[in-house]
């Protein structure tokens, strides 16, 4: 059975990054591009430094998750996530945090199994000691998805 990952923002998508987080500050943008590149590549370091210690996913099963569980799915042999493009996208941004968020189609190969699942999600950014790190994931499918 596909277990779905969190798809944080990112999930924010490396094919729109770009565009998308047009407006944003420089440091913000920066790191909302690295963490789309440490998703779809799997890159433990840069996952683990993109994410506060603290960080806390709520997963589309409903299932709570922390740094460490995400960086495991992430990583995981078998798992693969291709480049995606946020719809609908919604930037929100003050002095210390922003939310990033959209909807997203996500397609990959998990356990050898190739999946393809269309996922609401928020990340929370909060800047602390002058770095950007999500704080908070929450990931839903919407209404209109299977």
């Amino acid at each position: 059975m596909l277990k779905l990952r969190c798809v944080p923002a990112l999930a924010l998508l490396i094919a729109s990054a770009t565009a998308y987080c047009a407006d944003l500050p420089a440091d913000l943008k920066k790191a909302v591009h690295d963490y789309d590149e440490a998703q779809i590549k799997g890159n433990r370091a840069d996952l683990q430094r993109l994410l506060a210690d603290d960080y806390t996913l709520l997963n589309s099963g409903g299932k709570i998750q922390n740094k460490a569980e995400l960086i495991a799915d992430y990583t995981a042999p078998g798992f693969k996530l291709e480049p995606f493009v946020v719809e609908q996208p919604i930037e929100k941004v003050w002095s210390d945090g922003a939310v990033m968020g959209g909807i997203a189609t996500l397609k990959g190969v998990d356990g050898g199994k190739p999946f393809s699942v269309t996922l609401r999600f928020s990340d929370i950014w909060a800047k602390r000691k002058g770095v950007w790190q999500v704080i908070y994931t929450h990931v839903s499918r919407p209404p209109e998805s299977k």
